[in-house]
């Protein structure tokens, strides 16, 4: 087997690989594989914004594994991941993954710890609705349902119950995360051996079906709070790019976790709570925001922050590393002056992870707006990090406070010399 060493956008690797292996990887997205010029049966292999393992089998072919580190420490990324998903029940370290360097061991040790804690005191049970069609009565007639399916036979029945069980959303959930790391390589044989036991008192809930997105939906509850934490990694499990590909005669297997999306999402649920303090509301991916009268332009801001009255107070947007398409190398500050001019706001905030783009303020001319650019330290201690998110949100709050005393002050200056007269 050969093992291939990436680092999240860092430079270049060039790996003798089979042309049918290099063109797989190429369409797949994973990583950019060009072939090597200079180099006949080599491909040059760059990674981009996804972190974590995956496995490539050629027949008549050694398997090539490619590893892809974070740029950021494992326990810091999984802080980001865990506070996006819950900010009220994480801990820095919570899920015990310091001593790991790889994303896929950690990910998994951290899930078993989690998933022992919530069945520590056993299968979590509660009742589950459930609608069929039976041989026997159990429960109540769905009669509309019956009469339009049988046609007023007596047998089969449509009926409705609640059952008292394990098998619930929650018990579903986890089997399925615990059954996506058991195929996953890399997963260490302790980390292996202690899942396939948890999954063992999981097989009454029924699994879930493969290749489906949606997972079924539960809700937070003083019963299931225990389970919470082991939740909201099963979920990120399941919803992570879990890579199963099979071009002709190769096959790609592994797990990949996008950091885009875990810094955006962390970014803007940190926002939330740090403009919590301040009253109003923030909505995430605000909807209901246009860009021109007619209403036929959406926009979907990261973030709004909305007033007491309603009124939009400021709006941010997270990019972890700036968007330049080709022609367009500044299209976030485009993006975010397209924002501030259709909420009426006079400033807006960009959140950039820092490495990638440096903290400026930007003015734009005839326009009135200021659009800010802040770069925030990703690999710092969790304390540092949410007071960092806590400075831009003063910034968010000072920028309005600052607007609207300017449009007080003109306000009273009028009222002062009696008005415009025309």
């Amino acid at each position: 087997m050969t093992t291939v060493e990436l680092d999240e956008y860092g430079a270049a690797v060039t790996v003798p690989l089979p042309a049918e292996a290099g063109r797989a990887l190429s369409a797949s997205g994973i990583v950019e594989a060009t072939p090597d010029l200079y180099l006949p049966g080599a491909w040059r292999l760059r990674a981009g914004g996804k972190v974590g393992a995956v496995s490539l089998k050629v027949p008549g072919h050694d398997a090539v594994t490619l590893r892809i580190a974070p740029k950021v420490p494992v326990a810091r990324l999984f802080f980001l991941i865990g506070y996006a998903a819950d900010p009220r029940i994480y801990r820095d370290g919570e899920v015990g993954v310091a001593e790991h360097d790889e994303v896929l061991p950690a990910l998994a040790e951290g899930f078993e710890r989690s998933l022992e804690r919530a069945l520590r005191q056993g299968v979590l049970q509660d009742y589950r609705h459930t609608e069929e069609t039976a041989l026997v009565i159990r429960g109540r007639i769905r009669e509309a349902d019956q009469v339009k399916r049988h046609y007023g036979r007596a047998f089969p029945v449509e009926v409705a119950y609640d059952d008292y069980g394990t098998d619930i959303a929650e018990n579903r959930i986890l089997r399925a995360a615990t059954e996506r790391l058991l195929s996953l390589p890399r997963v260490p044989d302790g980390v292996r051996r202690g899942l396939r036991h948890h999954r063992g008192r999981l097989l009454d809930a029924e699994p879930l079906t493969r290749g489906v997105r949606e997972l079924p939906p539960w809700r937070a509850s003083r019963l299931n709070l225990r389970y919470q934490p082991a939740l909201r990694l099963a979920e990120t499990i399941l919803r992570g790019s879990s890579v199963e590909h099979g071009a002709g005669r190769i096959s790609i297997d592994g797990y990949l976790i996008h950091t885009h999306k875990v810094f955006e999402d962390f970014v803007c649920v940190a926002l939330r709570e740090a403009l919590a303090e301040h009253g109003g509301r923030s909505a995430l991916q605000a909807r209901g925001v246009h860009l021109d009268e007619d209403e036929s332009v959406r926009m979907r801001p990261d973030l709004v922050w909305y007033g007491d009255g309603g009124n939009p107070r400021a709006v941010a947007d997270a990019k972890y590393k700036a968007e330049k398409p080709e022609g367009f190398p500044d299209a976030d500050l485009y993006q975010m002056l397209a924002y501030c001019t259709a909420l009426g706001l006079p400033a807006g905030h960009l959140v950039y992870a820092r490495g990638y783009e440096p903290s400026v303020t930007h003015r734009v001319r005839h326009a009135g707006i200021r659009i800010n650019q802040h770069a925030l330290a990703v690999d710092r201690p969790p304390g540092e990090l949410l007071d960092a998110i806590g400075t831009i949100a003063r910034s968010m709050v000072a920028d309005t406070a600052t607007a609207e005393a300017s449009e007080l002050s003109v306000r009273q200056h009028l009222r002062g010399a009696g008005g415009l007269r025309w």
